[in-house]
Parts: C-alpha cells; structure tokens; sequence
C-alpha cells in the first residue's frame, strides 16, 4: 500500500502488527504493509536516501558502525581464508609470492572498494552492484548490464555460502583425522557437515535476527584475539626459515612452463583470503546512518583485516615448516599439519584449529545474511524467476524470510555434488571468485564512463575527490589479469578431475540469465534507475 493514491487523497491509517505494535503513517510502510517501528527506521538522512532511492523501509536499521566493521570482519575472515587455502600458494609461487603477491593484492583490493565504497554513500542500498550498474552505465545498456551484473553478483554471494559451509565441514573432518587414524575421510559427511553448519548460521539468521549487531562484535573479539592465539606458539615454537628462503625463493610445484606463471596462479589465495568487502553494502538497509556508516565500515574493515592477514602471511612465511611433508598431510588442511609439527600436542593444535572453525562458522552467519539480502532485493526487482514470492519480508522478524530458506536449499542441494566429485564443488568456490570480481569489475566500469561522459555523480558523503577517477582505472588495471588467471587449474598435466571448471559454469550461468532474461526477464526485471529520484 502506497501514502499516495493516485485520484485520491493522502490519507493516514494506523497498523498492529504484533510486538512490533506501532501506529504509523502509510508512508512507513511497504506495498505489503510490513510496518517498522520509529526506532528502527535509521536518521532522517537514511529516510531521505530511501526516498532518493525509491524504496520504502523493511527491515530493522540496527547495525551501526562497529557491528558493521565486525559484520565485514568477521565474514571476511583474511587471516583464516589465508591458511585454509595455503596449499594453493605453497603449489604456485611459494612463501614468497605470499609474502609480494599478498602486498600486491593489498593495494589494488583497497582501489577496489574505495571506488565501491564511493558508489555506496551515492546509493546505500542492499542491491548493491546492479543498482549502481543501472544509475551509472550508458542510457541505453542500463537495464541489460544492471540485469545481468544482479545475476553475477548474486552466483558468486550463493556460491561463496556453499565454499564457507565446505570449508567449515572439511576443516572438521580434518581434525578428526588428526585425532583419529581409523577414522576415514568420507566426501558424504562433508556434504552433511555443510548442510549441519549452514542450517546452525540459518537459525542465528532467523529466531536470533535481532541479535546479530551484537553477535559480530563478540566475534569480532575472537577474531582479533584469535590471530595471537595461533600466531604466538607458531613464532616460538616453529622451525624458523631465512629471509631469503621464506622470502626470496618462488617455486613451480604445479609444473607451468615459468615459475611467473605458476606465480601470477598462485596470487588467487591472497586475492581469495580479500574478497567479498561488499557484504556491507548487502546490508545496507539495516544500517543506521548508512550512506556514511557504510563506506567508513567497508574501508576499515579492509584496513583491519588487510593488517592481520599480512601478519599471518609473515607467519606462514617463516614457520611453515617443510613445504613437502605438510601438502602430503592425511588432514586435507597443510595448517593443521603445521600446527601440529609446531606444538607436537593434539591438544593445543585441536584448540587452534577450534578457533579457525568458530570464526569461519561466524564468517557463515554472515554469508547468509548477506546473499539472502541480496537475493532479497534482486527478487524485489524482479530479477529472477518467482521474484513476488521470493520479495517477501516477514512483517514480525523484519528479515527476507524465504530468501534466507532459498538460500539454504541452494547450499543443501548443490553440495550433492560433493559426494560424486570434489573437483566440481572446487569449481564452485573458484566460481564465486570470479563472479565478484566479475561484479566489480562491470560495475567500476560504468563508474568510470558515468564519470568521463555522463552526468555530474550523485551527492555523496564520503568521497575520492579528484583522484576518484585515478583510483577507478588502477583497480581495473588491478582486476584483469586477476580475472584471467582465475579459470587456471592448479596444476599441469590437466585432466578431467584437475581442471577448473568455473569457466563452464560462469558462462553457463551467464547464458541462463540471457535465455530467462529474452524470454521473461526483459519483460519483468525493473532497472532501479527507473524508481530513483535524485531530484529530490
């Protein structure tokens, strides 16, 4: 229901909506009459850029500045991603393309989303990067471009929920092979684990939705404090490289023709371990203040965890140990090898890597907020298939209720694939890699067009000033030999079970969007520009 009513008059009607009882005008209220109490609705700023935007408020604004730096911490998880995926860098590149390629990543991700960050106090809304696709992109490819970066962006935050659930269960089921010698390491219980870690982070996402902010900042302490935890016993404990070998020495184990190109493949894991800072965006509409809040949450978040993640990349540097006998680890994981070559104590390595699994496990919580919220106002947008369904907000719990259990279902189902062959669930982590970078990539690029040939950038809050185009081209720069490199497989010869098959399913994605987009889609999906009024 609209305030205004077109041949009518404006008129103001009063709604109960169980504990959440407040008398409202009509213009806090949603087409589907989902009322949000005063309280919840954010500063008159974010009621300004809601009306800008052409939405109306839905869900509860209870994040605030230090609950989003926890929310993009947390989901993050630099440090954490760095060692789970340590055996990709150790194949390609070695500790010292950890060491330069990490620095390298470091620079050009802070590009990346300072040029996001820009577009999100322009437009603080959870659709993110189709919204500013279709502000930003030449008149007439608006509609196509924003269409099909929604569909990216939403592959990739689907795709990143199933690679975390993975990681999550896995981890656990190397540790108990550390523990256990008798205990067989069974792709089906990884695909349980999944579904058992993900089901846990959809319950927090539901019956405990109010919670969050502050759930992320308890987090957020464990994950700080959780780095010194592990990173003090590998420095006192670990048999320590020279400089010039933990640092100097690039090796080849993945048998490419250089040792620059089995380098350039193995800049993915840092480049892995910094991806996805636009999850606050995701969650812009539960943000108090947000088109301020978001870019200062985006950016200290990256600064927060680009520190800690450099530390553990100095760490594994210097305390990996012998390179060779901890990728022939039975765990699956070459850091709880270490971990275990550092302490010589099952104990203290299960307590070390018990902190990864919680942190990871909160990184889950996260992903399911943010690639439900996305889903959500994709949906809202009529973007996808059954989008007046899937658009639903509960009126009482003020989430994306269905799109939160959608998204569920997705990571149940495909993680069957886990069970007939663990090189296309791989295929599907690298996928959610490309597909945000893809995101991106599409979306600065507009950016940079809307500055050299469209008209003057919305007013925003926190700005680049005149080096904003600068800084705009440098992350392109940045992303596309990222970009190119991330359909490699690991390692030479290439074979079925070692080839990376996220090049078929991200052009196969793409060609499913384009067949639903020609038949369906061109007919539905609402271009956010076409609701914007900056105007006002």
């Amino acid at each position: 229901m609209d305030s205004k009513v077109e041949g009518k008059d404006e008129q103001v009607l009063s709604y109960v909506v169980n504990d959440d009882a407040d008398t409202l005008p009509m213009d806090n209220l949603d087409p589907t009459g989902v009322v949000v109490k005063p309280k919840w609705r954010g500063t008159a700023q974010d009621k300004k850029d809601m009306e800008v935007l052409g939405r109306h408020q839905v869900l509860r604004r209870n994040f605030r500045f230090l609950s989003m730096l926890g929310f993009g911490s947390t989901l993050i998880c630099t440090w954490e991603i760095l060692l789970s995926y340590i055996g990709f860098v150790s194949t390609n590149g070695g500790t010292a393309m950890l060491f330069w390629g990490y620095l390298v990543v470091l620079v050009g991700v802070w590009c990346t989303y300072a040029s996001l960050s820009e577009m999100a106090s322009m437009a603080p809304t959870a659709g993110g990067q189709y919204h500013w696709v279709s502000e930003f992109a030449p008149p007439r490819h608006q509609k196509f471009l924003s269409y099909i970066v929604g569909w990216i962006c939403m592959t990739g935050w689907q795709a990143g929920l199933l690679s975390v659930g993975f990681l999550v269960g896995t981890i656990i089921q190397g540790l108990i092979v550390l523990n256990d010698a008798t205990y067989t390491f069974e792709r089906w219980h990884g695909t349980l684990l999944v579904w058992a870690v993900t089901s846990f982070c959809v319950i927090f996402n539901t019956y405990l939705a109010k919670r969050l902010p502050a759930i992320e900042g308890v987090v957020l302490t464990i994950h700080v404090m959780g780095l010194f935890a592990i990173i003090v016993p590998l420095w006192v404990l670990s048999p320590r490289a020279t400089s010039k070998d933990a640092l100097l020495t690039f090796t080849n184990a993945g048998g490419w023709p250089t040792t620059g190109l089995s380098a350039m493949i193995g800049l993915l894991t840092p480049m892995g371990s910094l991806l996805g800072f636009d999850c606050c965006v995701h969650m812009a509409e539960e943000v108090e203040d947000s088109g301020r809040t978001l870019p200062r949450s985006i950016m200290w978040s990256v600064y927060l965890n680009g520190t800690m993640g450099f530390i553990m990349a100095v760490t594994m540097c210097y305390c990996l140990g012998d390179v060779t006998e901890v990728l022939k680890t039975e765990t699956g994981y070459p850091f709880i090898q270490v971990f275990y070559n550092a302490t010589q104590s099952y104990a203290a390595t299960n307590v070390m890597v018990t902190i990864i699994i919680i942190t990871i496990t909160a990184c889950c919580v996260s992903e399911v907020a943010t690639c439900s919220r996305q889903l959500w106002s994709f949906a809202r947008d009529k973007g996808v298939p059954f989008s007046d369904w899937l658009a639903f907000v509960s009126p009482t719990m003020h989430i994306p209720l269905r799109a939160i259990i959608v998204s569920l279902c997705v990571t149940c189902f495909v993680s069957l694939i886990n069970i007939v062959s663990t090189s296309a669930l791989n295929a599907i982590v690298s996928l959610g890699v490309v597909a945000l970078l893809s995101s991106y990539y599409i979306t600065i690029a507009c950016l940079i067009w809307r500055r050299l040939y469209g008209d003057a950038l919305p007013v925003r809050r926190w700005s680049l000033g005149k080096h904003g185009l600068a800084i705009n081209i440098a992350s392109l720069i940045f992303m596309t030999p990222i970009l190119f490199f991330a359909f490699w497989p690991v390692a030479t010869p290439v074979e079925p079970s070692s080839m990376n098959w996220a090049v078929v399913m991200f052009f196969g994605v793409i060609i499913w969007s384009l067949v639903y987009y020609f038949i369906w889609g061109k007919h539905s999906y609402i271009g956010p520009v076409r609701v914007v009024k900056r105007d006002l």
